[in-house]
């Protein structure tokens, strides 16, 4: 039994990229459309939010000016989305991408009206492009798009399973915790998004999912409720 009616998930482009760090695994991208899939198929609306630092994380550039940068963070997104959106029909489920600004007849133009019709014809939506604007993350794109759209939570998919007390990966001894309030997380500096992010989903009271994407039916058991991750609350 699904607790979730309409559910937006975050991939990190990096875990797409699987062990190659950058572009695709196949592999990797075919596990999360199958797991989608299954989703839809138990009536569970699935809108996708993908980052892009398969290809570009423009923060690290000191040689190109900041807005450019991130415009450039803004086509990485689209590319991924219609990637995975392809392998997502390979699978056999119907697809949209949608992004803020015109991309020719690649993608259609956002808006919330639209978002709801494909979703009603049981479509997943792909919300490429962030918020459209420099200086916004994915995060806070997923976060802005999921309180747009009225879903029940954001599905964080990560290469980490869960929020820490401190890095895992530097500290051996770090501590998962199962549930955190967002208020608690930026207390205590823990970054589970971004600062603008953390601040939009507060004031709207959007609840998150944070799980290992690599862990099997990650995303099939944070929606079933049979979960291993860390409870974000608001």
């Amino acid at each position: 039994m699904n607790r979730y009616k309409r559910v937006l998930l975050k991939l990190s482009g990096e875990a797409l990229a699987g062990d190659k760090k950058t572009g695709f695994d196949e592999s990797t991208c075919i596990a999360v459309a199958n797991q989608v899939k299954q989703l839809v198929e138990d009536g569970v609306e699935v809108g996708v939010v993908i980052g892009g630092g398969n290809f570009w994380r423009g923060r690290t550039s000191e040689t190109i000016d900041r807005t450019k940068a991130d415009q450039i963070g803004m086509l990485a997104t689209v590319m991924n989305c219609i990637y995975v959106s392809e392998i997502f029909r390979y699978v056999g489920m119907n697809t949209q991408i949608l992004t803020p600004f015109e991309c020719g007849s690649m993608t259609k133009l956002f808006s919330k009206d639209r978002a709801n019709k494909y979703f009603t014809k049981g479509m997943v939506v792909f919300l490429a492009g962030g918020t459209g604007h420099p200086y916004f993350s994915t995060d806070t794109g997923v976060v802005l798009r999921a309180v747009e759209l009225d879903a029940d939570v954001i599905l964080m998919a990560k290469a980490v399973d869960g929020v820490y007390d401190s890095d895992p990966k530097k500290n051996p001894n770090a501590k998962k915790f199962d549930e955190i309030s967002l208020q608690e997380a930026l207390d205590r500096k823990l970054a589970v998004v971004d600062l603008s992010a953390t601040v939009l989903s507060m004031e709207n009271r959007m609840p998150m999912l944070v799980f290992a994407l690599e862990e099997e039916n990650s995303i099939v058991k944070a929606v079933s409720g049979d979960f291993s991750g860390t409870r974000v609350t608001v």
